[in-house]
């Protein structure tokens, strides 16, 4: 695809929803027992459609009719640093949010560590979060559950998109998803990260739209006749699980891919090769391998994940 992909819907204007409980972070309490339930976009700060979700659901003044609704913006700094003449830039000021979850008993010393320490408490109340992001290349919507069962039947229960991938994160820090009790296979609190597709595309919204609606719905907050009637999807007729083993990364940025690859491909064969990595062959280590969310398609810089494999479970 092309380096500067078109985007395809406006950027909404975000600088009305700064006041609230904290800077773009709004609480509404119902008074009611029931679960909290956060709803999170701009963790990436190029990541929109979660955005015009959120704004949406601030638009309409959605209330939850029993327990406490969260709505917040995370990365608003990034998001207001867009530049469409380098819009990959704005995913970040300093370093990646959504890998500094393991570290925040430190001190705070990027932009993205201090906005973290703010949206924290927000994250621990949270009882069941959705975290909206969306993608650098084109590819199927992913739903990321994490490495427990608890994340997959909730993601069975949301019933969108069809891949469900159980996977542990990176290694380069703990995302949001996992952090606390979502991480804990005894807490009942549970998470979800919903990959749209390419960051701007139209359709990236039409899915964080539905996967919203049936995440709060799910919930038991609100009546899914309280939330837009145009934005839930039909049902696919099936979903399946895929177990994330292997993130393959290039080890000096010199990974050469065989073909083009679209992502969620099942590859046949164990020993097919996908690419080589400085001239030395990568091949999928089993039968029916799963290619999720491969990056192979454009240059990438040393140390990057190329892409993971994973199998049907």
């Amino acid at each position: 695809m092309s380096d500067s992909p078109p985007i395809e819907f406006a950027f909404p204007e975000l600088r009305r929803w700064e006041k609230g409980a904290a800077p773009y972070i709004h609480v509404f309490d119902s008074g009611k027992p029931g679960p909290t339930v956060m709803v999170a976009a701009l963790t990436h700060g190029n990541e929109v459609s979660g955005a015009i979700v959120v704004d949406a659901l601030l638009q309409k003044g959605l209330r939850p009719r029993s327990g406490a609704l969260i709505l917040g913006f995370n990365n608003i700094d990034a998001y207001h640093s867009f530049d469409p003449r380098t819009p990959f830039k704005s995913r970040m000021i300093d370093e990646d949010f959504n890998r500094t979850w393991g570290r925040l008993d430190q001190p705070a010393t990027t932009a993205e560590t201090r906005r973290a320490q703010v949206v924290r408490p927000f994250v621990e109340r949270a009882d069941l979060l959705l975290d909206l992001h969306s993608m650098h290349d084109d590819g199927v919507p992913l739903m990321l559950a994490g490495p427990l069962a608890k994340g997959a039947e909730l993601a069975k229960k949301v019933g969108a998109p069809v891949d469900i991938i159980a996977d542990a994160g990176h290694a380069a820090g703990m995302r949001m998803r996992d952090y606390g009790g979502f991480g804990d296979p005894k807490s009942p609190k549970n998470a979800l990260l919903i990959e749209t597709g390419q960051h701007w595309r139209a359709s990236s919204v039409t899915v964080a739209k539905d996967v919203t609606a049936r995440f709060l719905a799910v919930t038991g907050i609100v009546e899914p006749a309280d939330l837009p009637a145009d934005w839930k999807q039909p049902t696919p007729a099936r979903q399946r699980v895929v177990e994330v083993t292997h993130a393959i990364a290039t080890k000096r940025g010199n990974f050469t891919p065989v073909r083009h690859f679209e992502g969620q491909e099942t590859i046949a064969t164990a020993g097919t090769v996908l690419g080589h990595d400085d001239g030395e062959p990568v091949t999928t280590p089993y039968d029916n391998c799963v290619l999720v969310m491969p990056s192979s398609n454009r240059p990438l810089r040393p140390g990057v994940t190329v892409v993971r494999l994973g199998r049907l479970v």
